[in-house]
């Protein structure tokens, strides 16, 4: 399994910034970043109470790529889901099931979490990979953030025998697997106003399919292939 890290975006309040390390604790994670939070003072550290090394190993940013340019899969939170192949922006998967996609995973990987009250804005959600739901009452649907991300963790811990390891990123190979896609949309002349929402529904099936190394090297040289004989038949 990969090397986690949990991103907070734009956290209202430090009391769930301590308590998300205190969870983040409880199950071996120690990374941490902050997009843009509250301030972080005593009530965090109340809050966290053995964790506060989490909250001083904390990177803070000021901009959500700036959390996530170094990891090679973005997994979004979002109280709010979709049905349907059309609205594939929201389409989610549950706890359990990232658990299962991770168990083999070698990458970084980040777990977004977006602020208490608006959650994930529609251009984060648009660069997550994977899109995740817990499922919960409909009397009471919403989550405190930080019992979210200890659901979230728990799940992960179960499929981990031994202690978190760094393990070699693969955002390189899937940089390429990206740009290869968009070589043969201009390929065959792809329409320009469905080109985004085409990607973006590329990138996430790629995310839920959480391909090996072996299978990216494979689906990049189909479209490299692709793109070739297309062009060649051009001229």
């Amino acid at each position: 399994m990969g090397r986690f890290k949990v991103v907070l975006v734009n956290p209202k309040f430090e009391g769930n910034v301590g308590a998300v390390a205190r969870a983040m604790a409880n199950f071996g994670f120690d990374d941490l970043w902050l997009v843009n939070p509250c301030e972080i003072t005593d009530e965090a550290r109340k809050r966290a109470k053995h964790a506060n090394y989490v909250l001083d190993g904390a990177i803070v940013v000021d901009a959500f790529e700036d959390a996530v340019k170094d990891t090679s899969l973005v997994v979004g939170t979002s109280g709010i889901v979709s049905s349907g192949e059309k609205h594939f922006i929201r389409l989610s998967i549950t706890p359990a099931d990232l658990s299962a996609k991770m168990e083999d995973y070698e990458g970084n990987v980040a777990l977004i979490f977006g602020r208490e009250d608006l959650g994930l804005f529609q251009e984060e959600l648009q660069r997550c990979d994977i899109l995740v739901h817990i499922p919960t009452s409909d009397t009471y649907p919403v989550l405190n953030l930080s019992h979210a991300v200890a659901i979230i963790l728990h799940e992960l811990r179960s499929k981990m025998p031994h202690e978190l390891s760094p393990t070699e990123a693969t955002d390189v190979e899937r940089d390429k697997l990206f740009e290869f896609f968009a070589d043969l949309l201009d390929a065959i002349d792809y329409p320009d106003f469905r080109r985004e929402k085409t990607e973006i529904m590329f990138r996430r099936m790629m995310g839920r399919a959480v391909p090996s190394k072996w299978e990216f090297y494979t689906i990049m040289g189909v479209l490299v292939d692709a793109t070739e004989l297309i062009r060649k038949g051009k001229e």
